[in-house]
């Protein structure tokens, strides 16, 4: 990529995140962000189609960030303890950028959108269960579970946090035992 247009982006993407920072993301316009940024409102247009565009990027970015980190997805089948840890290491290294992104209107998304990355890579080892209630019910529970318990009490001890909810994602390994062990 073009230094010029990498030295852009970093531009918007840093004034935006000091914006949202300290603002609800409807009430950014992109007038005030290309006035924060130092560009013109054209620039901003060659790059997004709207603040909620940039948004969604930024957003899309942290998540494959964080989806990327874990280096075995399918250890939330085999190992759950230790991918909760695994996750939860990966939120903890995010974890200011994605207070301010998924703020406000936009708390659940993130959740949403790690739980669907992480199933997409587990059902990429795994095709077959893809359509499996259960196991999709119990992948729900353990990626949102994780997530939201962690979000309610990341101002405590985060070494007793990530152990707790580790030790409690990896009291159904027997379940997920027993769905792999039926597919076979």
């Amino acid at each position: 990529m073009d230094l010029r247009i990498e030295k852009t982006e970093r531009g918007i993407k840093n004034a935006f995140i000091e914006l949202r920072s300290k603002k609800a993301l409807e009430k950014i316009t992109v007038k005030e962000l290309c006035e924060s940024a130092r560009i013109n409102k054209s620039t901003f247009y060659a790059h997004y189609k709207d603040i909620y565009d940039l948004s969604d990027a930024m957003e899309a970015e942290v998540v494959e960030s964080i989806a990327k980190s874990i280096q075995h997805p399918e250890y939330l089948l085999e190992h759950p303890a230790e991918f909760a840890k695994e996750l939860l290491m990966a939120y903890v290294s995010q974890n200011s950028l994605t207070a301010i992104l998924f703020s406000g209107s936009q708390a659940n998304h993130f959740a949403d959108s790690i739980e669907c990355s992480i199933k997409q890579m587990i059902f990429e080892k795994y095709p077959d269960l893809a359509e499996h209630t259960t196991l999709n019910v119990m992948l729900s529970f353990c990626i949102q579970g994780s997530y939201h318990a962690y979000q309610k009490n990341r101002e405590k001890d985060i070494v007793t946090v990530i152990d707790v909810i580790a030790g409690m994602t990896g009291a159904i390994q027997p379940m997920y035992e027993e769905i792999l062990r039926q597919r076979q």
